[in-house]
């Protein structure tokens, strides 16, 4: 289900409707506010006035925001209108192309935090009876294992952590560590939902990318939201569907490249660094000493080149000597960035797609890449059993492949695996590790973490010394500086 649960009016509006000399309902639209908005560069009228006149008048709003966007090309203005949908009942595998727009705020139903009740979606693509009954069957013995799975799991952390069994907070964190081990086995056709807040210029643009989706529950999806905001905000969607050259992209790569051999070698699961930004503790160096200096970059980075190893490093030492947990560096390492790839799980990409602020290009899930079994499914004894419904599911997977295409990927679980690229730059890699390589972070993620961590590490020295898991943080500070931080959280 797709509700449009709310989306921005004026404050005056909601506090005194009498302001409104027409249909109340007219009035209600977020177009008032683009319409404004858009005449501020022009009009000697201040705001407060530019905004009475639109919403005295919203048809002719209207018609000035189809003149701004469409004709004179000012799509900006589209982005004061702001929009809420609840997305309920979609499965994990959609859940992945609605969460890929980078400037979108999304809260996701969590498989970690809740008992799920094997509820999903079967893709309509899949027509024939023989096939559902199949994709039902399979789906039935992946549930059924994370049931048992979650009460042996349950039973293992709470004897294990005996000292956290005493209240009703710190027993949920343990059920929570048990499911987010048991959900492994479940499928990307499980249900989930989302609350998701987009401006009206990213909605436009999502509209396009689900346009041009492989798979119909997606596509259903962006068809079900442009009906509900047009009838809300007609004048500020242009291009609802995708340009030729979107529709070009992706058949114009398949016609150029023939797929490789299935025996051509696959890339390990160890992340491994592609690219990264040669001289990057020089550079974050040169960029602060071109601003504040007011110098050419290039005669900057001639005078950090010049200087000594230990130079440079007390710099850096300087620099963060009052850094605390919480604050972000600054924009300058920026400057740098680090280009990985790696193979991932399913569980493990529903973490690392949040990070939308990076470039992240996952590849398709690949059963070649085998599957990532939790440690604790391994030491209970119930390896042999997992492996054996993986191994299921991947014979079920290559049938419905085999007549439906892509729509078979809605049966691979959360432990399969596919490649990710992804470029993040130093600054985003801060943010990344202080939750990621957190002892507290899910434990594939960390994992993921810690690895590139000392991958990355050697290769700016300096700019890195502080580059660490919340939990790392004060042991880092102390070792560099030989005493706490000024403020422990």
């Amino acid at each position: 289900m797709v509700k449009l649960a709310g989306y921005n009016v004026e404050a005056d509006l909601l506090k005194n409707p009498g302001v409104v000399n027409q249909d109340m309902t007219a009035a209600l639209t977020p177009e008032t506010f683009s319409a404004a908005y858009a005449r501020i560069s022009r009009s000697a009228k201040d705001i407060v006035t530019l905004r009475r006149e639109a919403r005295k008048d919203v048809e002719t709003a209207r018609k000035s925001n189809r003149t701004i966007i469409f004709e004179m090309g000012h799509h900006s203005v589209a982005e004061h209108a702001v929009f809420n949908f609840d997305i309920i009942g979609v499965s994990r595998l959609a859940l992945e192309e609605i969460e890929q727009f980078r400037l979108v705020s999304y809260t996701e139903k969590s498989q970690r935090y809740v008992t799920l009740k094997g509820d999903y979606v079967l893709p309509a693509e899949i027509e024939d009876g023989e096939s559902q009954q199949l994709f039902r069957d399979t789906m039935a013995l992946q549930n059924e294992f994370y049931s048992g799975a979650f009460n042996v799991l349950t039973k293992y952390v709470f004897n294990k952590y005996p000292f956290l069994t005493g209240n009703n907070s710190d027993r949920n964190i343990l059920k929570g560590w048990a499911k987010e081990d048991a959900r492994y086995i479940l499928s990307l056709a499980t249900q989930g939902q989302v609350g998701m807040t987009i401006n009206a210029r990213n909605l436009e643009h999502l509209f396009r990318r689900f346009h041009l989706s492989g798979r119909a529950e997606v596509r259903e999806i962006g068809e079900r939201m442009h009906e509900q905001v047009v009838q809300i905000a007609p004048s500020i969607f242009l291009f609802a569907h995708p340009s030729q050259f979107s529709r070009d992209l992706t058949h114009s790569f398949k016609d150029n490249f023939t797929p490789l051999p299935a025996c051509e070698k696959l890339p390990g699961r160890d992340p491994q660094i592609l690219h990264y930004t040669q001289n990057g503790d020089n550079i974050i160096l040169a960029s602060f000493l071109a601003v504040f200096n007011s110098l050419d970059y290039n005669r900057a980075l001639d005078i950090i080149e010049n200087m000594g190893p230990a130079e440079k490093e007390n710099i850096y030492k300087d620099m963060f000597k009052n850094i605390e947990l919480f604050d972000a560096v600054p924009r300058e390492f920026e400057m740098v960035d680090v280009t990985f790839q790696a193979v991932i799980s399913a569980s493990n990409f529903a973490q690392l797609k949040r990070h939308r602020m990076a470039t992240l290009l996952p590849g398709n899930y690949d059963i070649r890449f085998g599957c990532i079994v939790p440690e604790s499914i391994k030491v209970n004894g119930l390896e042999k059993e997992f492996l054996e419904i993986i191994d299921k599911t991947d014979k079920v997977y290559l049938k419905l492949k085999e007549k439906y295409g892509d729509a078979a990927d809605y049966i691979l679980t959360n432990s399969h695996c596919r490649k990710v690229t992804m470029k993040m730059n130093l600054r985003e890699v801060y943010h990344f590790m202080r939750l990621r390589a957190d002892e507290h972070a899910q434990w594939d993620i960390r994992d993921l973490a810690h690895r590139l961590l000392q991958k990355i590490k050697p290769l700016m020295p300096f700019s890195t010394m502080m580059l660490c898991g919340k939990s790392d943080f004060v042991d880092e500070f102390e070792s560099l500086y030989h005493r706490k931080p000024k403020l422990i959280l």
